[in-house]
């Protein structure tokens, strides 16, 4: 089955800044219709909008919080019934909780679960319903290279970020049958605004360990997103694509 991206819907999880943006307007350039999902910022999830509909495409700014079950079905059910179908999820939106074990709380621990692990399962239990019904998806989540490599301070970052590799493959087989494939984007280290924060130094030791000498783009992370999305890519499904200038740990 073959859906042009033109007719397609794509809902982005955490798309008002960042990697979600870029992925947003990448989607959008392909020709689909992008639901540009925010928790708080409203000014930035329209400036996304905005920046997509200038360059001559469509979206709309669509609120709730991924780590809210009810929130994210009444929110994905208003987006289905008023464009008819839900076609591509970018579970994107993410958070982390930094700090060495013995100085974190249960409560930091259970927030970066929520939003990554559970926020996931929300958005994909929500959508997954409409795939279904039109025998035809693409679910890509985004997990990182810290979930493979681990990172001192980043303990339950690293877990959750894991813990979607083994939902995206568990989750691949369930609906390989039905035209749904389920991929996941591991990230390596990017600039973005987080990375641009980190002292030269450490930014400079980070650009030692990575094969090809430098950090990588937002712009790389949603190609790759967009190639997992395409009908074309009807044949990859329960993958861990790794955009990490070549370093694997």
């Amino acid at each position: 089955m073959s859906v042009p991206l033109q007719e397609q819907v794509a809902l982005v999880t955490g798309a008002s800044r960042g990697i979600g943006r870029t992925v947003a307007r990448r989607l959008a350039r392909a020709g689909t219709h992008v639901a540009v999902n925010f928790v708080r910022n409203l000014a930035a999830a329209e400036e996304t909008v905005q920046l997509i509909t200038a360059a001559g495409g469509r979206a709309e700014a669509l609120q709730f919080d991924v780590a809210d079950f009810d929130a994210v079905h009444e929110a994905v059910a208003r987006l289905v019934g008023r464009r008819g179908r839900c076609d591509i999820l970018v579970n994107n939106a993410g958070m982390t909780v930094d700090g060495l074990l013995l100085r974190l709380k249960p409560a930091d621990w259970d927030q970066v679960m929520a939003v990554n692990l559970r926020g996931t399962f929300n958005c994909t239990k929500a959508v997954a319903r409409s795939m279904l019904r039109a025998h035809y998806g693409r679910i890509v989540n985004m997990t990182s290279i810290i979930g493979s490599m681990g990172n001192a301070g980043q303990a339950p970052y690293a877990a959750a970020k894991a813990g979607l590799v083994g939902f995206t493959k568990s989750l691949a087989r369930e609906l390989a049958s039905r035209n749904i494939t389920v991929n996941a984007v591991a990230p390596g280290f990017i600039d973005t605004e987080m990375t641009a924060d980190l002292p030269d130094a450490t930014r400079a030791e980070y650009v030692k360990l990575i094969p090809v000498g430098r950090l990588g783009t937002a712009d790389e992370v949603a190609d790759a997103v967009a190639f997992l999305a395409r009908p074309e890519s009807g044949y990859i499904t329960g993958q861990v694509i790794g955009v990490n200038g070549g370093l694997y740990m």
